[in-house]
C-alpha cells in the first residue's frame, strides 16, 4: 500500500493546522526550520517523537504502538486494520491526537508514523515480538500445558524471557523442556545463548480476542469530597503560619550555630535531627524545610575552606515582611524547587543515605511535574478534596503514562504531604492562596493567604503558672514583645508562652523597665495579672543592672561596694580577668558580652550600658552572609498564534523557493565589503531589470534558508527587496548571503 510522504501530507495542511502542530510540539520551531522537509525531518527525529509522546494519554499511545504492531512504521496500514485490533473501542479521537502531533499522517487507507517512532516509543509495541510471518499460520493444538503456560506468560508481555535452554537448540525428539520443545517446534525464537523471544503472530494467537492485551480505555475514577472551601483556605492559612514559625526558628538557630557543609554536600544526619528536635517537629518536615529555605536564598554555604550553611542578608528582610509575604516567599520556593526532598532519608545505587541538600536531589523536571498534579486539583471545583492520593496518581499515570518515569507515583505523594505542609494544600484540596500562586503568582497568592488568615488579635491570656496564652495571630508590636520577654512552648492555633526569670532579664537587656512590662501584662492581658508574675518582675529587676558594663576591653561598675566583692570573690572573676580599679569599678580586657555571659552563667545578673549610661541590647544579631539570589527554572516563552503565523509563512516561501528554478549561481565572495562581486554585480542587475532572484542565506538562528526575491535596493551591505512568497518588502544583510542565482523562468 502507497501513501503520501510525511513532507507532502505537511504541504497539504494549511495555516491553522499547521500552527497547532508547532504549538503541541514546539521544539519543532527552534530554530525555525527553512521549509517543510527540514520540518518533516524534525518531526520525524527519535528525541522529538519521544518529546511528543509524553503528553499522550494511555488510549493514544495504544493506538500509537498498535500502529508499530501493522508496522506502519515501515508501509502505511489502514485504519480498519487498527480499528480491527480496538474491536468496538472507538479510537478516532486518538487518531485526532497523533494527527495533530503529525505521529500519524495519510488518509484513512493509507496510515504512517515516523521510521523513529519504535525506538522512540517500545521496541516491543503493545508487549509484542517481532515479526516472523511464517508463524502466521501456526497450529497450537499439540502443545501440552507446561509448553501453553510458557507461551502465556511470553504473551502477557514483555515477549523476551532469560533461560538456559536456549544455550543449544535440540530437536524435538530430544527435547525435554518446553523452552527447548517450543524451540524446536519454531514457536520460540533464539536471540543469544540466553534469551528467547515470542513472535508477534504467536503472541496475537495467545492473546486471542484481545490482541492488544489489557487495554484501559477510560481514565479511572477519582473519587472525591466536598468541604467548605473557607475551611480548606482557613486551614492551610493556620499551616502557612505554622510554616513561617519553623522557618524563623532555623533562621535564628542556623545565625548561632551554622551546620557545617558536609564533603558530599547537603546537611549531616546529626545537625538534621538537632533541627527537628530544636523546631519539635519531625525529621522529614526539618529536611523539607531545610531545602526551601535554601532555594529560598535565605541560607547558603559559605564556600570557605570549611563551609558552613549560614543564613545570607536576605534573611533580615524576610523577618521583617508581613507573615503573608514570608509564606509566599517560602511558597513559591517550594514550587520552583528543582528537587525532590522526598527522596531524602532513602539510599541511592552505591547503598549511600540520601541527606537534605545533597546533589543526588536534584531533579530539572521536578517544577514542572510537581505543577502538573496541582494543576490536576486545581481542574476540581474549589473545595473539592481527594479522598487518596494513590488515585490521583492512577488518573495521572493514565494521561501521561510516558510522564514521571519510575517514581511518577511517589511524586504524586510527595507533591500532597509537601503541599499541605507548606499551605498550599489543606484536606487533600488546592487552597484559594495555592491557586493563586499556580496560576498568577506569588503577589496575588500572598494577598489570597492575607484573606484567608485571622485578624490579628491584640491581647493575651496571662495564667496562674506563668504561662501566657496567645488566642490567636498576635499583631506585630504584641508578637513582637511577648517573643521578647516569654518562650515559646507549644504553638497551633493558640500558642502558649511561658515566662521565666531569665526571659524577663532578657527583655531588661533589650532596654524594657519593670515598669514597661508591668504595663505590658496590665493592658494586653484579659485575665488578671498574678502576683506570682509581678514578683517575678521585680525581683528580676531588682538585680538587674546593679552591675554596669563597658569596654575598657570591658568595665563592671556599681554603686554597691559590697556586690564588687562578691563578684571579686567569685571563682569566675579569675576567669574573666577582672581587677578592681576602685572600689565600685573593675575592668577585663574581655569584650563585654563574654564577661557578661560569664557572670550572668555564675548567677548574677549584669546589664550592658552605653555611653550615656543607657542599657545597651548585646544580643547577638546572627551571622549573614551575602545572598546568592534565588535560581528560578526558566519558563520558555509561549509564542503566540501570529509569531507561529509568520513562522508557517516563512515554511511557505521556503518550499517555493526550493521549487524555483534558478539559472548560474555565484557566490559571495568573503571579501564582499571590500569592493565589487560577480554576485553584488548580479543582485543590482536583477534590481535594475525588475528580475527576481533566488537567494541562499544564514538566518540570525544560523540556519540556512532560501527564498525568491524581487530586489529593490542593493547598497549598504543590505539587500532590499519583495519576497515573493510573501508579497512583504524584506531586508537581507549582504554579508548573510551566500549565494545567488537570477530565476530562469522570469524572463529576460
Amino acid at each position: 500500500m502507497s501513501g503520501t510522504t510525511l513532507a507532502e501530507w505537511l504541504r497539504a495542511q494549511d495555516d491553522s493546522a499547521l500552527v497547532a502542530l508547532l504549538r503541541a510540539r514546539p521544539d519543532l520551531a527552534t530554530p525555525p526550520p527553512a521549509d517543510t522537509t527540514v520540518l518533516a525531518t524534525r518531526i520525524g527525529s527519535r528525541a522529538s517523537v519521544a518529546r511528543a509522546c509524553e503528553d499522550l494519554d494511555t488510549v493514544t499511545l495504544t493506538v500509537l504502538e498498535a500502529l508499530l504492531v501493522l508496522d506502519a512504521d515501515l508501509a502505511p496500514v489502514s485504519r480498519s486494520a487498527v480499528q480491527e485490533l480496538f474491536g468496538e473501542t472507538d479510537i478516532s479521537a486518538a487518531l485526532d491526537a497523533l494527527r495533530a502531533r503529525a505521529l500519524l499522517w495519510g488518509g484513512d487507507h493509507a496510515l504512517s508514523t515516523p521510521p523513529a517512532t519504535r525506538d522512540a516509543v517500545n521496541p516491543f509495541p503493545c508487549g509484542l515480538g517481532r515479526s516472523v510471518p511464517r508463524l502466521a499460520d501456526a497450529d497450537l493444538s499439540a502443545l501440552d500445558p507446561d509448553e501453553h503456560r510458557v507461551l502465556q506468560t511470553l504473551a502477557a508481555g514483555p515477549p523476551v524471557g532469560q533461560t538456559k535452554d536456549a544455550a543449544h537448540v535440540v530437536s524435538l525428539a530430544n527435547a525435554r523442556t518446553p523452552i527447548q520443545k517450543l524451540l524446536a517446534r519454531g514457536l520460540l525464537v533464539r536471540r543469544d545463548a540466553q534469551t528467547v523471544e515470542l513472535p508477534r503472530e504467536i503472541g496475537l494467537k495467545v492473546r486471542g480476542d484481545r490482541p492488544l492485551g489489557a487495554v484501559r480505555t477510560t481514565e479511572p475514577p477519582l473519587t472525591t469530597f466536598r468541604r467548605d472551601p473557607s475551611d480548606v483556605d482557613h486551614t492551610g492559612a493556620g499551616e502557612a503560619l505554622e510554616l513561617s514559625r519553623h522557618v524563623e526558628t532555623l533562621l535564628k538557630s542556623w545565625s548561632e550555630e551554622p551546620p557545617a557543609v558536609l564533603r558530599s554536600g547537603g546537611v549531616g544526619v546529626r545537625e538534621l535531627r538537632k533541627l527537628a528536635k530544636d523546631l519539635d517537629v519531625d525529621e522529614r518536615r526539618a529536611a523539607l524545610l531545610v531545602e526551601l529555605v535554601v532555594n529560598a536564598g535565605l541560607v547558603a554555604d559559605t564556600e570557605g575552606l570549611e563551609p558552613e550553611w549560614v543564613p545570607t542578608t536576605q534573611t533580615d528582610a524576610w523577618l521583617v515582611a508581613a507573615p503573608e509575604h514570608r509564606w509566599a516567599t517560602i511558597a513559591q520556593a517550594w514550587l520552583d524547587l528543582p528537587r525532590l526532598p522526598g527522596l531524602i532519608g532513602q539510599r541511592d545505587d552505591r547503598d549511600r543515605l540520601l541527606n537534605p541538600l545533597a546533589p543526588e536531589l536534584n531533579r530539572p523536571g521536578a517544577p514542572r511535574d510537581r505543577r502538573r498534579i496541582l494543576e490536576a486539583l486545581a481542574a476540581l471545583p474549589p473545595g473539592t478534596a481527594v479522598t487518596d492520593p494513590d488515585e490521583l496518581a492512577a488518573v495521572l499515570a493514565w494521561r501521561a503514562p510516558r510522564r514521571g518515569g519510575r517514581l511518577r507515583d511517589e511524586l504524586v505523594r510527595w507533591t500532597v504531604e509537601e503541599g499541605t505542609r507548606v499551605g498550599v494544600l489543606a484536606h487533600n484540596a488546592l487552597t484559594a492562596q495555592g491557586r493563586a500562586l499556580l496560576t498568577e503568582g506569588s503577589g496575588p497568592a500572598a494577598k489570597r493567604l492575607a484573606d484567608a488568615l485571622p485578624a490579628p488579635v491584640d491581647h493575651v491570656l496571662v495564667q496562674a503558672d506563668l504561662t501566657v496564652v496567645a488566642p490567636g495571630r498576635l499583631d506585630p508590636e504584641l508578637a513582637d514583645e511577648i517573643a521578647l520577654v516569654a518562650d515559646v512552648e507549644s504553638a497551633g492555633s493558640a500558642t502558649v508562652y511561658r515566662v521565666r526569670e531569665d526571659s524577663v532579664r532578657r527583655a531588661f537587656d533589650a532596654g524594657r523597665s519593670a515598669a514597661d512590662l508591668h504595663e505590658l501584662f496590665r493592658s494586653r492581658s484579659r485575665t488578671p495579672v498574678p502576683q506570682s508574675l509581678t514578683y517575678l518582675i521585680d525581683d528580676a529587676a531588682r538585680r538587674h543592672g546593679r552591675l554596669r558594663g563597658g569596654a575598657a576591653g570591658s568595665f563592671l561598675r556599681c554603686d554597691d561596694p559590697v556586690l564588687i566583692a562578691e563578684v571579686m570573690a567569685h571563682a569566675a572573676a579569675e576567669r574573666l580577668a577582672l581587677r578592681k580599679i576602685a572600689p565600685t569599678v573593675l575592668v577585663s580586657p574581655l569584650p563585654l558580652a563574654e564577661v557578661l555571659d560569664g557572670l550572668r552563667a555564675a548567677g548574677f545578673a549584669p546589664a550592658a550600658e552605653g555611653p550615656d549610661g543607657h542599657v545597651l541590647d548585646l544580643r547577638a544579631g546572627g551571622r549573614r552572609i551575602a545572598g546568592k539570589g534565588r535560581r528560578r527554572p526558566v519558563q520558555p516563552s509561549t509564542p503566540s498564534d501570529e509569531q507561529l503565523g509568520e513562522l508557517v509563512r516563512l515554511v511557505r516561501a521556503g518550499d517555493r523557493a526550493a521549487t524555483t528554478t534558478g539559472g548560474a549561481r555565484v557566490s559571495v565572495p568573503g571579501n564582499l565589503g571590500a569592493g565589487p562581486s560577480a554576485t553584488l554585480a548580479l543582485l543590482q542587475r536583477a534590481a535594475k531589470e525588475g528580475r527576481n532572484v533566488l537567494v541562499d542565506f544564514v538566518d540570525g538562528h544560523g540556519t540556512a534558508a532560501r527564498r525568491v526575491i524581487t530586489p529593490h535596493v542593493v547598497g549598504g551591505g543590505v539587500l532590499e527587496g519583495v519576497d515573493v512568497s510573501y508579497g512583504e518588502v524584506r531586508r537581507f544583510p549582504l554579508h548573510r548571503i551566500t549565494s545567488a542565482a537570477l530565476v530562469e523562468d522570469d524572463g529576460a
